[in-house]
């Protein structure tokens, strides 16, 4: 009688659980068909443009243009390329000093906000993290202004903010400003999940509050560091917007300061799509790569912990 009354019951359990199944799918489609319009399918078109040439036929009077295949010429150009690997050591300067000012910042106001005893934490929070809702062109305009001579009111007409050396820092400073209250978000955020019996217990052995923030806080949250750091750097590798907006103020920043300035100039100013397709791809090896080695180097310290 039981397995009689139960067998109408199995085709709905078994309908019902392929709904639930279909459910997460039908969830993250949207974001699937996204990607694979916005970021595989151009990456795709630029593998294959790297590979081409335009070549013109016709002798002196032809005006007749075909793409070639060329194979690894476009590559071994930009490779060779001087201005282009200077780029890449100017980025590289300002990830120096951009990406541990960002991610020492976070963790800075991170700690604080969780002090014991700390005020006003909730409005603190949001200023911090106000920079970061400020789109980076207009952000990078306002530091601009802030930098000029005649407008600075933060000692630009004694201090060269647009020098051939002081200009890294003051890239930097702009690119750190703009996303240290992201990553302090997250910071704070794995801060407050820890158990507050590791605190209680460490307040009881008579541990100061910075010994709790240097020897038990930082320590627990270290993949919320390693992420954050991974963070800073894939936006170092991606900086575009500061040096661009600021050229126009500052004669030091030319038109290939970067390397996405320097791919821009090649694709759109100098009409060489190709070339540009492969320098792109060379940058998009380079943030791979910069990628494992931060997620190697984190897991190398949580080992050593």
């Amino acid at each position: 009688m039981t397995t009689a009354l139960n067998r109408p019951a199995a085709p709905a359990r078994r309908r019902k659980a392929l709904r639930s199944s279909r459910l997460p799918v039908l969830l993250v489609t949207p974001a699937i068909v996204l990607l694979l319009a916005f970021t595989v399918a151009p990456t795709i078109y630029a593998l294959v443009l790297s590979f081409l040439q335009k070549k013109v036929s016709g002798g002196l009077l032809g005006g007749q243009t075909t793409q070639v295949f060329v194979g690894f010429e476009n590559y071994l150009t930009s490779l060779g390329d001087g201005e282009f690997w200077a780029s890449i050591g100017r980025m590289l300067i300002v990830a120096v000093i951009g990406v541990p000012a960002t991610v020492i910042l976070a963790a800075v106001f991170a700690l604080c906000l969780d002090a014991k005893g700390s005020k006003l934490s909730g409005p603190a929070r949001l200023i911090i993290f106000l920079p970061y809702a400020v789109p980076g062109v207009i952000a990078s305009l306002l530091w601009g202004f802030l930098y000029l001579p005649a407008t600075s009111p933060i000692g630009g007409a004694v201090i060269d903010y647009f020098g051939s050396r002081e200009v890294f820092f003051s890239v930097a400073n702009i690119a750190v400003w703009g996303v240290v209250g992201f990553n302090m978000v997250i910071l704070y955020t794995a801060i407050r999940g820890l158990p507050q019996e590791v605190y209680d217990a460490a307040s009881l052995d008579g541990a100061s509050e910075l010994q709790i923030a240097l020897r038990i806080k930082l320590p627990m949250i270290k993949p919320a560091l390693v992420m954050v750091s991974l963070f800073s750097v894939l936006g170092a590798l991606q900086l575009y917007n500061e040096p661009t907006t600021l050229r126009p103020l500052a004669n030091a920043i030319t038109s290939s300061w970067v390397p996405l300035m320097d791919v821009y100039n090649e694709a759109f100013v100098n009409n060489n799509i190709y070339q540009g397709a492969a320098s792109s791809l060379i940058i998009v090896v380079l943030t791979v790569s910069a990628t494992l080695l931060v997620q190697v180097a984190g897991s190398r310290i949580g080992r050593n912990r």
